[in-house]
């Protein structure tokens, strides 16, 4: 080759053979040997790699030639271009040596060691070795390539898989298998054999020459059904093939088609590094880039197949891409089903996430964050701080200094997911004076609060302040609404959120140890004064402008968060900031609490209200609005008890309660042609008289009140009515002998049962399977409704009676009072009876029983015309000194009514036992019956003249 046609060479050979002599450009200036594995170094010349490996690895940092400093001591890739020209001029000038195949497919395959003439017997023998191993591989190569016979392409396989498991390294055979016909022999195999073994064998060797050699996978890439293939093997068993398929670097799109998951998930579950490496790398793939309905199946799928435990692990792998990956598929599967949170913090090891972050790009950077977001919200405090520790402490690097130069530079509606993992962390310690990180991370928090031309960064930042009282479900679901409802008292809320975050017994939920109790208070007091003391509560003005936003998913998240704050305030010491927030707050609570239609929305905002009572400057705030709170408070007391708390607050707060009990009159109608009225009761949104020609009257309770729906003449006499209010049924009992059931559902009430009582019926009171009312003579007859009957207090004249819980009150004509456990029979005095004095009786006239107390109005012969017991012990407990002579009485926890002889209605305060206004009727006709509707805001008596009239609290 000493031809002009070669510049490289030149005339002047070093010492050799003759015409074998090699070109000095193919020669080591350090071996003087013919290269093996030639680089080129930046200063443009070229050397053995060994021996440069050995002159730098001697402290030498210069060129050996130029001596110019090299700027790099690793070394370049081989330099293929002059190895293929050395293999060339081997091939033309010592082809004897070789006893090279005559396969065309092999003319130009270079030699991988010199074979320059050696004294060495050891390199004799050596190089025959490697002569004779080369002449194999190409008599294999040939076969696989050349044959017809696929028994011989198999067994060439299997050679082919052998030599490259046994070979030297320094035997190059990777350039020999890499050429087009190898690959396509390779991919004719996977075809057509069905031999286990030999398909393993072929996939082992594509994918060591594809992790090699890219040209290798742009081969096998070229035909769609070669890939198709390679996928079909995985799937159906050979699972070596999945990390041929990973680098086959497959669409996203391509490997949901083909339907991998199953065997995806398969080799994860089995033990193999490589092919678990690969199966994970190609999931993380899937769930990073497919649509959201398919990585939430997917997702469910790990889980439900316990496939993210072998995941976890994963979290270790020396390949930063697997760890990602793992990372990617955990979060989702965190976000799709919590119930997996606890058993990856129990058993991933963070240390290696943690040092993946600084390499990661910015996207797997968020992953990273958005991971240890969710693995923070386990349902035990204790353990959340353990994992924070760990997150703070454990990494090669400060994991806060890392965070907060990542937060400078986040996406805006990233920034809110990092600034809370930063507080969160900064939060371990007792608060301080100063903390840059704190200080950023409130900053970051707020500004995105305010970002309104990033909706997407205000409703970040808005739930993560809400998350960020630290009580979780097992499944990583916020408790906040949950623990606040519970706090104002709807505890059947709270259980209902518990229910819908699938969590099992509610028991399980709040039975905490002490030591978890006093973990989450610590947590959530600090993490509370951390937020409101920032830029002295610059929070509740940035919240305040959130709650007045038209997007529900921002309102809703800025509602609970001050909610939660504004609870929290009260709980802190009194630093000025609680003026901050009721400035910013107090009137917009005043107006959810009036608006607001959601039973739960509603005692959240009575709650926050709650915080600013007890403060003298909040009730002037709350003082222009306080009738409309009031009216709320009434409208609410029976499904919230903290609304009742209030009502009792505000009342002692004001000398006068009739500031708050203002009564209005709705209506009144004149029925004087059925008699008198002698009985009223209310049910759900209808009003029933009974009247004393035996007449039932059905008048509307809401809107146009006491508008006549209808009227029953059924009973021949006076009737008296009841009703259940867990039933759909009204009760009429009858001077006529005869007791009726009616079916109230539809629009007309109707007579579905008619009971013969063989005794007048007066004062008819009613339980689920039994009436009581007084006879004609002594005691009060029992009924069953099936037809049973008893006579009861046979020694008392009873006057007026009342049951509650299975007990009877009778009110008798000698002042005494009973009380009768149906039951047992047992009874019970409350009160002995008088003598007549001056031959006039003194009777119980009215009988109520509300919230453990006794009210019972007769003639006010010891000044006490109403007496107030407890009836637990049968104690007096007060009284309300009417000058009235009361014939019937209605009472709630707030108000008692007295209807009065005179036609007048005295309403009392039922606590101070004050008097607080009084309604006069139309006439002054006696006031023989008064009832109230289901929400305590409606009364309605009726009177001796026949008369029915309406008052609301207004």
């Amino acid at each position: 080759m000493s031809s002009p046609d070669h510049p490289m060479e030149d005339t002047d050979h070093p010492p050799g053979d003759g015409k074998h002599t090699a070109p000095k450009d193919f020669v080591c200036p350090i071996t003087g040997q013919v290269f093996d594995d030639p680089v080129t170094l930046e200063t443009g010349q070229t050397y053995e790699r060994k021996a440069i490996q050995e002159w730098i690895k001697r402290g030498n940092s210069t060129c050996p030639i130029t001596r110019q400093k090299l700027h790099s001591t690793q070394l370049p890739k081989t330099n293929y271009v002059l190895k293929r020209l050395i293999a060339s001029w081997k091939e033309n000038n010592l082809g004897s040596h070789l006893s090279q195949s005559e396969s065309p497919l092999l003319e130009s395959e270079p030699m991988s060691k010199s074979i320059l003439p050696s004294t060495s017997p050891n390199s004799v023998i050596s190089q025959a070795t490697i002569d004779g191993t080369i002449t194999a591989i190409r008599h294999a190569i040939n076969n696989l390539c050349m044959s017809e016979i696929l028994k011989e392409s198999e067994t060439a396989v299997l050679r082919i898989e052998r030599f490259w498991q046994e070979a030297d390294m320094d035997l190059d055979i990777q350039t020999m298998l890499s050429k087009p016909p190898v690959i396509n022999g390779f991919v004719e195999i996977l075809f057509n054999s069905v031999n286990p073994r030999v398909l393993k064998a072929t996939v082992f060797l594509l994918s060591e020459l594809g992790s090699r050699d890219k040209s290798v996978i742009q081969i096998l890439t070229r035909v769609e059904s070669d890939v198709e293939c390679i996928v079909a093997l995985f799937k159906k068993g050979l699972l070596e093939a999945v990390v041929l398929v990973y680098l086959l670097r497959p669409s996203t799109m391509t490997l949901i088609k083909m339907d991998m998951m199953e065997a995806l998930l398969n080799v994860i579950k089995k033990k193999d590094v490589k092919q678990k490496s690969a199966s994970v790398l190609l999931l993380g793939q899937i769930i990073g880039n497919s649509e959201e309905s398919i990585v939430s199946s997917i997702a469910n799928t790990i889980v439900s197949s316990k496939v993210f435990e072998s995941i976890i692990g994963s979290l270790e792998a020396e390949c930063a891409k697997e760890r990602i990956a793992a990372v990617r598929i955990l979060l989702r599967c965190m976000q799709e089903d919590g119930n997996c949170r606890n058993t990856i913090a129990d058993k991933a090891e963070l240390v290696p996430v943690l040092d993946s972050f600084m390499a990661g790009s910015d996207v797997e950077r968020f992953e990273i964050v958005s991971f240890l977001s969710e693995l923070v919200k386990l349902n035990r405090r204790t353990f959340n701080e353990q994992i924070l520790h760990i997150i703070k402490d454990k990494g090669t690097f400060s994991m806060m200094h890392t965070l907060l130069v990542y937060l400078q530079r986040a996406k805006e509606d990233q920034c809110p997911v990092v600034a809370g993992l930063l507080l969160q962390l900064d939060v371990l310690a007792e608060p301080r004076k100063m903390s840059i990180y704190r200080e950023e991370a409130m900053d970051t928090l707020i500004s995105c609060l305010r970002n309104y031309d990033c909706p997407a960064a205000q409703v970040a930042a808005a739930e993560t302040i809400m998350l960020l009282p630290g009580r979780f479900t097992g499944s990583g679901k916020p408790l906040t609404r949950a623990i606040l409802l519970m706090r104002a008292g709807l505890g059947r809320s709270y259980r209902s959120l518990i229910r819908t975050a699938q969590l099992g017994s509610f028991s399980k939920e709040i039975e905490v140890s002490l030591e978890e109790e006093k973990a989450a208070d610590d947590w959530e007091r600090k993490m509370a004064f951390v937020l409101v003391s920032h830029e002295f509560g610059l929070v509740f003005e940035s919240l305040a402008e959130g709650l007045k936003s038209n997007f529900a998913k921002l309102s809703s998240a800025c509602f609970e968060s001050a909610t939660w704050l504004l609870y929290m305030l009260k709980l802190m010491p009194d630093t000025g900031i609680q003026g901050a927030a009721r400035v910013c707050l107090l009137q917009r609570f005043v107006s959810i609490f009036k608006s607001a239609n959601d039973t739960d929305d509603k005692a959240l905002s009575l709650l926050a209200l709650n915080s600013f009572i007890h403060d003298p400057e909040g009730m002037v705030h709350l003082s222009p609005n306080m009738k409309d709170i009031m009216k709320g408070l009434r409208e609410f007391r029976k499904c919230c008890p903290l609304a009742l708390e209030m009502i009792e607050l505000f009342s002692e707060g004001h000398e006068s309660s009739s500031d708050f009990w203002n009564h209005k009159e709705l209506a009144q109608v004149d029925s004087s042609e059925n008699g008198e009225v002698v009985s009223i009761v209310c049910f759900r949104d209808k009003i029933f008289s009974g009247h004393s020609d035996g007449t039932i009257k059905v008048w509307t309770g809401r809107g146009s009140i006491l508008h006549l729906i209808q009227e029953i003449r059924e009973h021949t006499k006076a009737a008296s009515l009841a009703v259940l209010q867990s039933g759909e049924k009204l009760y009429s009992g009858s001077l006529d002998k005869t007791a009726r059931v009616w079916s109230t559902g539809n629009e007309e009430i109707r007579c579905v049962q008619v009971q013969d009582t063989k005794d007048q019926v007066q004062n008819l009171v009613v339980a689920s399977s039994i009436f009581c009312f007084i006879p004609q003579g002594a005691g009060v007859k029992v009924h069953s409704w099936t037809g049973g009957s008893k006579l009861l207090n046979s020694r008392k004249n009873v006057k007026c009676l009342t049951l509650v819980q299975g007990k009877l009150y009778c009110g008798c004509h000698d002042s005494s009072i009973q009380e009768i456990d149906l039951a047992t029979g047992t009874v019970g005095t409350i009160q002995i009876g008088l003598r007549k004095l001056l031959g006039k009786a003194n009777p119980i006239h009215a009988l109520q029983v509300h919230n453990g107390l006794i009210y019972a109005a007769s003639s006010g012969l010891d000044g006490a015309v109403v007496k107030i017991w407890n009836a637990s012990n049968y104690a007096l407990v007060g009284s309300l000194p009417t000058t009235c002579e009361v014939r019937a009485m209605a009472v709630t926890s707030e108000l008692v009514y007295l209807g009065c002889k005179g036609g007048a209605v005295e309403i009392w305060d039922s606590k101070k036992q004050t008097k607080i206004e009084t309604l006069q009727t139309s006439t002054n006709s006696r006031v023989q019956c008064m009832a109230l509707d289901d929400n305590e805001e409606v009364l309605v008596i009726g009177t001796s003249d026949g008369r029915i009239q309406a008052w609301g609290l207004s």
